[in-house]
């Protein structure tokens, strides 16, 4: 069955051709399995809760008539403003509007936000599409001044400042000499814009919106995690060729349900710390039904995912089995008035077998965080760049330092291959059971060895985190971690000036040994050879008939077929690797035919040895979970495609790109 929907309809419509439904909400209602639902060009203001599932091979479809050319929207325009004074104009909002939840009185917070930044509601006013800054004073909006923190300081001087008066909300704004009445201003009213209200809504897709403009609240792993637009906890959706923007947190959820007894009681009752809360929320999701049968196999993919105030995509335990694949997610978190550990372009806990491929991840506080449970999560054809604070920018929170991609405290196995990683920092490692294989990098590895409370390196974390049965979701064990673990083959290291502003600031907040910015595996030196760490494990065995001297040293790192240039530095116990130090390498990307190119002269000077050819048994497994670096079906990997999906022979070139053609291809 096919239902249309218009929103130039007539009221009464039947969601027939002739005589289509004028809103979303009304074809939600009664769609069902099989069912598509195509919707015209137009905006929809509404919230559209999705009521019925659809089945594997039978899903709801809501499609955008024309690609892009149907607009959900969570926001309604304001026409009422009057001039206060100056630049100031003020409005009433009458509280009617929001129903149960007022944007305007709920403050973000939650587990692992920081308040002491900014306090900040969830609401939002928009200049022309365009979200401005809310102050916490009304002399910050008669008298704005720019803010250096944010990622576009020009920007910070168009302010908003609320307040509650009787039963209206009163907004005072600083449109910066713009007429609002003449512009478009729109205030986010709507939490959601599409997204069940219950749980097991499974099979939907949604595919070619324009999604924008909710008054979403912070998601982290130890509460109900909400979307603009999300599952809430089912099976199967797709959401595909949609642009995706201005969450004030979050973009797409794939993440957890409620759970009351569960719900931000880290930061609400504080007797139990984040970790263990963390672990508890595990679980009693184990115990309700989170297993590989019911919850994830999501898709979500050729979206625009940006300017999201949180996270372009989030999620703990409800994304597994997922893939991520051909989006571009940027601008995530530019505006620098939410902060926290929960940031990022994807932000996801427990990514079991979730596949993220050839996306472009730039301009976001941390491009890819992959927290716990990346076990057997694969991050593979992807462009990574400008996932640090731009040059000049007032760093306020050392979380804001951030990187392309961020492991933390997982067991593994996390497979990185094929990557771009062009950012300052390239990767945060507080983890074990990783494999980085065939990737350009040309920023520095940081924290590596390092996942403990207090900071301290060289020692194990503190925090037990779970790895689980392979390619399941029923929890094997808990563990620390040791580090290490890990194997780095045939990537090319290329090391890129250090920003100044960036050492400096590492350096004045002691931070210099976590955030470096030498580019290589130098921070493995140390590290012991498998041989070395057997034999070692073998002795303290012996001796003290138990583990516990074990367990304070690192984990083994394999390497091979690595090439370093620009005074990049492989590790004290590298092996069959390339140091060059007679060319200087060059590299920039380049906007191009609609795409982006890499311009390079790297492929002058990439030297042809006996570089390994890689595969899942060359791998071998990673040390806790017993599980290899493999397909979610547990099918092996042969690394014989490069990241243009070009073949790759006996002895291949070291890096994602087999030839000089490929790395001079659009890269997105």
């Amino acid at each position: 069955m096919k239902y249309y929907v218009s929103a130039k309809a007539k009221r009464g419509g039947d969601g027939s051709k002739e005589k289509p439904f004028q809103t979303i909400s009304a074809a939600a209602e009664i769609a069902v399995a099989g069912d598509e639902v195509i919707v015209a060009c137009g905006v929809y203001r509404e919230y559209v809760n999705p009521k019925n599932a659809g089945e594997e091979g039978k899903p709801v479809v809501y499609r955008s008539e024309v690609k892009g050319g149907a607009v959900i929207t969570g926001a309604e325009e304001v026409k009422n403003w009057k001039k206060k004074e100056g630049n100031v104009w003020v409005a009433r909002i009458p509280n009617g509007i929001f129903g149960t939840y007022n944007p305007y009185t709920v403050l973000v917070k939650g587990d692992w936000y920081d308040e002491t930044i900014k306090p900040v509601h969830t609401g939002e006013v928009y200049l022309n599409g365009k979200a401005m800054y809310e102050a916490v004073a009304m002399d910050k909006v008669t008298d704005p001044q720019v803010d250096h923190t944010s990622w576009e300081p020009e920007k910070t001087v168009y302010t908003w400042y609320t307040e509650q008066d009787g039963n209206d909300t009163v907004i005072y704004a600083n449109f910066q000499g713009a007429d609002p009445n003449a512009e478009n201003v729109e205030i986010n009213v709507r939490r959601n814009c599409f997204y069940p209200d219950k749980t097991g809504v499974n099979y939907i897709t949604l595919s070619g919106f324009v999604v924008k403009q909710a008054a979403t609240q912070w998601a982290p792993p130890t509460a109900y995690q909400e979307g603009m637009v999300g599952p809430h906890w089912s099976k199967g959706w797709i959401i595909e060729d949609c642009e995706i923007s201005d969450s004030r947190c979050s973009g797409i959820s794939l993440g957890k349900y409620l759970q009351p007894n569960n719900e931000n009681k880290w930061t609400t009752k504080w007797y139990k710390d984040g970790t263990q809360t963390e672990r508890d929320a595990i679980c009693q999701a184990q115990l309700e039904g989170w297993t590989k049968e019911n919850i994830g196999h999501h898709i979500v993919r050729r979206c625009n995912i940006h300017d999201c105030g949180q996270t372009g995509i989030v999620g703990h335990l409800g994304g597994v089995f997922s893939i991520i694949e051909d989006n571009h997610i940027h601008h995530i978190n530019n505006k620098q008035d939410l902060a926290g550990a929960e940031i990022g372009g994807i932000k996801m806990h427990a990514a079991i077998d979730v596949i993220y491929r050839r996306n472009h991840i730039h301009h976001c506080t941390r491009g890819l965080w992959l927290d716990w449970q990346a076990q057997g999560t694969r991050v593979t054809g992807n462009l990574f760049h400008d996932n640090v604070p731009p040059k000049g920018t007032v760093i306020s929170n050392p979380l804001s330092l951030a990187e392309d991609i961020f492991i933390e405290v997982s067991h593994g196995p996390t497979l990185i291959d094929n990557n771009l990683l062009l950012s300052n920092c390239s990767c945060r490692i507080s983890t074990q059971g990783i494999a980085l294989v065939h990737n350009l990098i040309a920023g520095s590895f940081t924290w590596v060895g390092d996942g403990t409370d207090n900071g301290a390196q060289s020692l194990p974390s503190n925090r037990y985190t779970p790895y689980h049965v392979p390619h399941r979701t029923e929890v094997a064990g808990f563990m620390t971690i040791l580090h290490g673990d890990a194997r780095f083959y045939n990537n090319i290291f290329v090391q890129q000036p250090v920003r100044e502003d960036l050492a400096k600031y590492s350096e004045e907040n002691d931070f210099i040994n976590q955030y470096q910015y030498v580019c290589g595996t130098k921070p493995y030196d140390g590290y012991p050879t498998e041989e070395e760490w057997k034999a070692q494990f073998t002795a303290k065995s012996i001796v003290s008939h138990g583990q516990k001297d074990f367990y304070y040293d690192h984990m083994p790192v394999y390497t091979g077929g690595n090439v370093y240039f620009n005074g990049a530095q492989p590790c004290d116990k590298e092996v069959n690797y390339v140091e060059d130090k007679e060319h200087t390498i060059f590299w920039k990307l380049k906007e191009e035919d609609g795409g982006v190119r890499l311009e390079t002269n790297l492929y002058e000077y990439v030297p042809q040895f006996a570089t390994p050819f890689v595969s899942t048994e060359y791998l071998g497994e990673a040390f806790e979970p017993e599980e290899k670096f493999e397909n979610p079906d547990g099918t092996p990997i042969l690394f014989d495609a490069d990241y243009t999906g070009g073949h790759r022979g006996i002895n291949p070139l070291s890096g994602p790109f087999e030839n000089k053609e490929a790395a001079e291809s659009i890269l997105f």
